[in-house]
């Protein structure tokens, strides 16, 4: 078959939606951050679906990445690597 259309394995966010989680006072559980973002709207993102993006083992669509930010009150770049500046 050809190539892939993804170049990156993975998502780039796995490491800092871990982070934020850690740097929230007080630090927040997966279940919690799920639970935020549902509030705001996206319904069936799950602790289940926080756990697969921060081992890595989920992609992260534009949507939910606009959503873990918000919950986390970072930004896109900082979650994606991009800016240190949360």
């Amino acid at each position: 078959m050809g190539k892939s259309m993804f170049t990156i394995k993975g998502n780039l966010c796995s490491e800092r939606v871990r982070l934020g989680r850690a740097l929230q006072k007080p630090p927040i559980t997966q279940e919690e951050l799920a639970k935020k973002i549902q509030f705001m709207g996206m319904e069936d993102m799950t602790a289940l679906i926080i756990s697969r993006i921060e081992k890595n083992q989920r992609h992260v669509c534009d949507a939910e990445l606009l959503y873990l930010a918000r919950a986390l009150h970072v930004t896109m770049d900082w979650l994606v690597g991009e800016s240190d500046v949360r």
